[in-house]
């Protein structure tokens, strides 16, 4: 079952989706292909080393209001086991870092890529739009950055757009099946064994046409 999961490496519910996904597919104990799919919350986002919480506070409407905003999302993840310090964290354009889990993605790597991108982001207070930066985060996850990926990048950018995704994550299941948000691991579950189970009928249904279709036809004639 293939499983695409639409995501930006600077939103703290896409971290907390991937792993939550991580978890689901461990449960499901299916034959599961995860496959990273970009997507930009500014697309014209660039990185200036700007402290995070202050361009929210530009965009949110004040300190007030995303002090509890980052403190709820910070708790959640934290029941997840995972460490979201908004106050390190830097301000950052996410197009370079999504060819970095593209290239990844080849390498079989791709959910290592996002993660470390992730953690980087959110826990260690990098700037995930700097060159510099994404070339040791690479190095150290073991992905040759070949300078390839821009074009395929915004290709998928503007698969996104035509599918309809206007926010993230966003988890499709055969290019068919679509939940949105980190949901709990158990609803990830759940979809996941609802995709078989609908794929598994999708199939047998196909089959038995077909089978009726030829059941007339017999050496090189169908009878009407």
């Amino acid at each position: 079952m293939k499983v695409e999961i639409f995501s930006d490496v600077v939103c703290p519910w896409c971290y907390i989706g991937h792993h939550r996904l991580q978890q689901a597919v461990r449960l499901f104990e299916g034959d599961v292909e995860v496959e990273h799919r970009p997507f930009q919350l500014d697309p014209g986002g660039v990185s200036t080393g700007e402290p995070l919480l202050r361009a929210l506070e530009r965009k949110f409407g004040g300190a007030a209001q995303v002090a509890q905003m980052t403190a709820r999302v910070a708790g959640v993840a934290a029941e997840d086991g995972l460490d979201l310090r908004f106050d390190r964290a830097l301000q950052a354009g996410t197009f370079e870092a999504h060819r970095l889990i593209w290239l990844a993605e080849r390498a079989g790597r791709g959910a290592a890529m996002a993660e470390r991108l992730f953690r980087a982001h959110f826990t260690d207070g990098l700037n995930v739009g700097d060159s510099g930066t994404l070339a040791g985060l690479a190095a150290e996850t073991g992905v040759e950055d070949t300078g390839e990926g821009a074009e395929q990048v915004r290709a998928e950018l503007a698969r996104a757009h035509a599918l309809g995704v206007r926010s993230v994550p966003l988890f499709l299941f055969e290019e068919k099946f679509a939940v949105s948000g980190a949901q709990p691991v158990e609803t990830l579950v759940a979809a996941l064994r609802e995709v078989e189970a609908r794929t598994a009928q999708e199939t047998a249904a196909q089959e038995t046409a077909a089978e009726k279709a030829g059941a007339g036809c017999d050496d090189g004639a169908c009878a009407v």
